[in-house]
C-alpha cells in the first residue's frame, strides 16, 4: 500500500477542516441562542410575555439572531481574508522579523543551515524564516497553506538557548507539520476563533460605554447606560464561553498532532536527545509569548504552549512536557534531570549540552549524530554530488509514493554533502536577489560554450537587477559545472527565499526572460520544462492559494493522466516502440483501454494545465499517479538525473514533497 501515512494524513487534515467548520457553526448557533435568551429577558417586560420559542421568530428575536450571526460571521471572514496572505501574514501578525537569506548573525545562520538541510532532504522548498526578537522564551511554529510557500517563525530564546541538536529537533518537529498538512488547518482555526471572540470584545466595549461613561452622565440617562453595561457583561460572558469551547476544539485537534510531530522529529533526525532536550528546556524556561496579543490565538500552532490559561489540563493544546519527553523515549526525562543535577554551579544547561556535543561537525551535520545504522556515515565524504542520484545509489523502490513526505538517511546524506560542497561565495550569492536571478539564467546556459553563453544572454533586455550580469555569472557557472546535474534542483531550492522577495512585476519579467532563454534553440529539454514549470508555479500570482479538491475518481482526469504518462514514457525509454509499451503498462492501472494512444509531444502550457488538474485530485488518489510516473522512470532499475528532475517536478506540483532519490 502506497505510503498511507502521508496521504492519509493529508486527507485527514482536509476532513478536519470540514469538521472545524461544522463545530464552528454549532458554536455560533449555541451562542446565538444564548444572546437571544439575554435579549428575551431584557425585552420581556416590554413585550407581551411571549414564550421564548415564539419570541425567537418575532421581529425582536429574528433581529437579534441575525445581528449575532452577522457579527460572528464578519469577524471570522475579516480575519480569514486578512490571513489569505499565507504564512508571511501570520508572521507579521505576531511581530516577527524576516531573517534575510544573507544574514551575518551566527545564530540565524545556524538556523538557516539546519532548515536548508531539512528542506533539501525532504524535497520541500526552503521556507522563509522569521524571528520574534523580543521573545526570550523557547518556541516556534510554521504557517502557510501549501508546503512550497510555508514560513517558519522561531523565538529569539530558541536561537540562543538551544544547542544545534535541540534546534534541529524543533525544526524537524515543525517540518512534520508542513509535510502532514497541519498548517492549513492551523491558520483557518485562527480565523474561526476570531469570530467567536469578537462577541466578547463587543461586550467589553459595551461594558466600558455603559458603566464608565454612565458614571459621568447619571443626570442624563443613567438607567439606559447601566442597561447597556449589563447587556455588555452578558455578551462578554457568552463570548468567552464560546471561546472556552473553541479552545476545547483547538486542544482536541492539536494534542494528537503534536505527539505525531514529536515522533516524526525523532524519525527524521534519529536523535531523540535533540527534541527531548528542547522540550526539557521549555519545561524549565517556558514557551509563553508575552510580547504579542495573539499568543492564545497561536497556541495550537506552536511547538509548546504559548499562552497562560486556567484549566490548562483541559484547554492546553499540547500534552504535558514530561509526557511528551517520556513518549519520545522512556527514561529520557530521568536522564535529563540527572544531567541537570550533575551540572556544576555557574554553568547553565546550554553549556552542559554544548560540552556533550563538542567535537561534532558544525553546519550541516544532520547525518553525523544518528542512532541507527547510518552512524558510520561521515559528513563531507569524497563521493561527488553528481553520482548520488545515479549509478551509486541502491535501486529505488517500485512505488516512489512511499518516499513522499519522508526523510531518509540517503536524502540526509545528500543534503549535508551538497551544502558542504558549495563554495562559500556561490552559496552567499544564492541568498541575494541578484544572485538568485543569475542562478536561474546560469542553470540554462552553464553547459554551453562560452560564446554561446554570451549570445543567449544578449536575448535578455538590459536591467540593473533582471538583466544578465556577467560578473556574477562568472562566479556561478564554474560551480554549476563542477557540482553537476544532480545538484540543479536542490540549488534552486536554496535560492527560492531570495526569489520570493521579488516584486510581482520583477517575477513576471524574470519568467519572461527565462522563456526567451529556453526558446533560443527552438527545442525544450526535460530540465527546461521542469525549471519553467516549477518557477511558474512558485513565483506566479496566487502561489500561496489553497488548491481545493475537485476530482474524486480517475475517470474525471483521465486525459490529464494520459498526457502526463505519455511524457514519462518517452523520457524513460530510447525508442518509440518501447515508449508505447511502457505507456500502455503504466495506463493499465487506471482502467484505460488498449485503444488509448500515446501523445507524441506535450507543450509547456499543456504540462502546466495537466498538473493543475491532477493537483485537484483527492489526496488518496495521488499516490497512484506518482507510482505510475515512478514505474516509467524505474522500469530499467535506475533513475537518471533528468528522470528524477521530472519526477520531482510532478511531486512538487501535486503538493507531495519528494526527497532526493
Amino acid at each position: 500500500m502506497a505510503n498511507p501515512g502521508f496521504f492519509e494524513r493529508q486527507a485527514h487534515a482536509r476532513r478536519n477542516t470540514g469538521l472545524l467548520v461544522f463545530l464552528f457553526l454549532t458554536a455560533v448557533i449555541l451562542i446565538t441562542l444564548a444572546v437571544c435568551l439575554v435579549g428575551y429577558l431584557v425585552t420581556r417586560s416590554q413585550s407581551s410575555a411571549l414564550p421564548f420559542h415564539q419570541w425567537l421568530i418575532s421581529s425582536h428575536g429574528l433581529t437579534t439572531a441575525i445581528a449575532v450571526v452577522l457579527l460572528v460571521g464578519i469577524g471570522s471572514l475579516v480575519r480569514w481574508a486578512d490571513l489569505a496572505g499565507g504564512g508571511s501574514r501570520v508572521a507579521k501578525m505576531v511581530g516577527a522579523r524576516l531573517i534575510e537569506p544573507d544574514t551575518n548573525d551566527t545564530e540565524e545562520r545556524k538556523l538557516r543551515n539546519i532548515v536548508e538541510e531539512m528542506a533539501i532532504a525532504s524535497g520541500v522548498s526552503v521556507p522563509d524564516l522569521y524571528v520574534m526578537d523580543s521573545e526570550t522564551s523557547i518556541n516556534a511554529f510554521v504557517a502557510g497553506y501549501t508546503p512550497g510557500e510555508a514560513v517558519m517563525v522561531v523565538t529569539h530564546g530558541a536561537l540562543t538557548h538551544l544547542t544545534r541538536d535541540e534546534l534541529q529537533g524543533v525544526v524537524a518537529h515543525e517540518f512534520s507539520h508542513i509535510l502532514n498538512g497541519d498548517m492549513r488547518i492551523n491558520v483557518r482555526l485562527i480565523a474561526l476563533l476570531a469570530g467567536i471572540l469578537m462577541l466578547g470584545q463587543i461586550g467589553l466595549f459595551m461594558i466600558r460605554a455603559g458603566f464608565y461613561s454612565g458614571a459621568r452622565s447619571r443626570n442624563r440617562d443613567g438607567r439606559a447606560q447601566a442597561a447597556i453595561g449589563l447587556i455588555g457583561l452578558a455578551l462578554l460572558i457568552i463570548g468567552y464561553v464560546g471561546v472556552f469551547f473553541g479552545r476545547l476544539i483547538q486542544a482536541a485537534v492539536s494534542r494528537q498532532r503534536e505527539m505525531l510531530a514529536d515522533a516524526s522529529s525523532v524519525q527524521f533526525t534519529r536523535n531523540p536527545e535533540g527534541i527531548g532536550g528542547a522540550l526539557f528546556k521549555i519545561g524549565m524556561k517556558g514557551g509563553y509569548l508575552d510580547t504579542t496579543s495573539h499568543a492564545s490565538d497561536m497556541n495550537h500552532m506552536c511547538f509548546g504552549e504559548s499562552a497562560r490559561m486556567k484549566f490548562s489540563s483541559l484547554l492546553a493544546s499540547h500534552p504535558p512536557v514530561n509526557e511528551r519527553i517520556n513518549a519520545i523515549q522512556p527514561g529520557m526525562l530521568a536522564r535529563l534531570r540527572s544531567r541537570l543535577r550533575d551540572t556544576e554551579p555557574g554553568q547553565n544547561l546550554r553549556q552542559d549540552n554544548q560540552a556533550q556535543a563538542a567535537g561534532r561537525a558544525g553546519p550541516g551535520d544532520l547525518v553525523n549524530h544518528l542512532v541507527e545504522p547510518a552512524r558510520g556515515r561521515t559528513r563531507g565524504s569524497s563521493s561527488p554530488i553528481r553520482s548520488s542520484l545515479t549509478g551509486d545509489t541502491p535501486q529505488p523502490p517500485a512505488k516512489l509514493s512511499t518516499r513522499v513526505g519522508t526523510i531518509n538517511p540517503q536524502s540526509e546524506a545528500f543534503a549535508a554533502h551538497l551544502l558542504n560542497q558549495l563554495p562559500a561565495t556561490f552559496r552567499n550569492l544564492l541568498y541575494t536577489r541578484a544572485g538568485a536571478i543569475q542562478l536561474c539564467y546560469g542553470l540554462l546556459i552553464y553547459d554551453l560554450a562560452q560564446n554561446d553563453q554570451k549570445d543567449r544572454l544578449r536575448l535578455i533586455p538590459q536591467h540593473s537587477l533582471l538583466g544578465g550580469q556577467q560578473d556574477l555569472l562568472d562566479k556561478m557557472l564554474p560551480a554549476l559545472s563542477t557540482l553537476g546535474e544532480a545538484a540543479r534542483f536542490p540549488i534552486l531550492e536554496l535560492a527560492m527565499p531570495a526569489l520570493r522577495k521579488l516584486d510581482p512585476e520583477e517575477r513576471d519579467t524574470l519568467l519572461e526572460n527565462i522563456q526567451k532563454l529556453v526558446a533560443a534553440d527552438n527545442r525544450v529539454s526535460l530540465f527546461e520544462l521542469a525549471l519553467t514549470t516549477f518557477l511558474d508555479r512558485h513565483l506566479s500570482d496566487g502561489a500561496e492559494r489553497v488548491i481545493p479538491v475537485k476530482y474524486r475518481n480517475y475517470r474525471q482526469v483521465l486525459p490529464a493522466i494520459q498526457r502526463l504518462l505519455s511524457l514519462f514514457a518517452r523520457a524513460g525509454t530510447e525508442s518509440t516502440d518501447d515508449a508505447d509499451k511502457l505507456y500502455m503498462d503504466a495506463m493499465a492501472g487506471f482502467g484505460a483501454g488498449s485503444e488509448e494512444s500515446r501523445a507524441e509531444k506535450i507543450s509547456m502550457r499543456e504540462l502546466r494545465e495537466t498538473l493543475e488538474v491532477l493537483n485537484r485530485l483527492s489526496p488518496l488518489l495521488k499516490p497512484a499517479v506518482i507510482d505510475a510516473c515512478g514505474y516509467c522512470v524505474t522500469h530499467d532499475g535506475r533513475v537518471d538525473v533528468r528522470e528524477y528532475e521530472l519526477m520531482r517536478l510532478v511531486a512538487d506540483q501535486l503538493d507531495c514533497p519528494m526527497p532526493p532519490l
